[in-house]
């Protein structure tokens, strides 16, 4: 089951402790679905960030409207669980949608990037950014 950005906002809220909220978002990392070795490639590779990350993008144009579909993955365990976080935002969203979008907001009320370290928020910056421009590209496109 696949939970979404507000099971996880809630599932947050019962959790006081920042070690223990690390340990959900690993937990959050282990239920994605790996990437295949073909799909951990220097295409879908996320640059800036220092983990190696992994950001494999869809586009289904049926409904007239690009809607994005967004699989990742990570070599880190907590980087892992931030690519969960972050595909539960975005993936599944139209891509007007993605780019009007303010996740600082969400991130903020599960108190993320305070704590995260520089290179990881750098990273999830760099991830965040690749999901936009996929977007970009997907209503350049339509």
């Amino acid at each position: 089951m696949t939970l979404t950005i507000d099971d996880i906002i809630e599932n947050f809220s019962f959790i006081d402790d920042w070690e223990e909220r690390y340990r959900y978002v690993i937990e959050l990392g282990r239920d994605l679905e790996p990437l295949s070795a073909e799909e951990q490639s220097d295409l879908n590779k996320v640059q800036g960030c220092v983990s190696q990350v992994w950001l494999v993008s869809e586009v289904d144009q049926s409904s007239g409207e690009p809607v994005l579909t967004f699989r990742g993955d990570s070599d880190a365990h907590i980087v892992k669980g931030l690519v969960a976080i972050t595909l539960s935002v975005f993936s599944g969203q139209k891509a007007d949608a993605i780019l009007s979008l303010d996740v600082e907001d969400i991130f903020k009320q599960i108190g993320l990037r305070d704590h995260l370290t520089p290179q990881r928020s750098n990273g999830l910056s760099a991830m965040l950014e690749r999901i936009k421009t996929d977007a970009r590209r997907a209503l350049q496109a339509a």
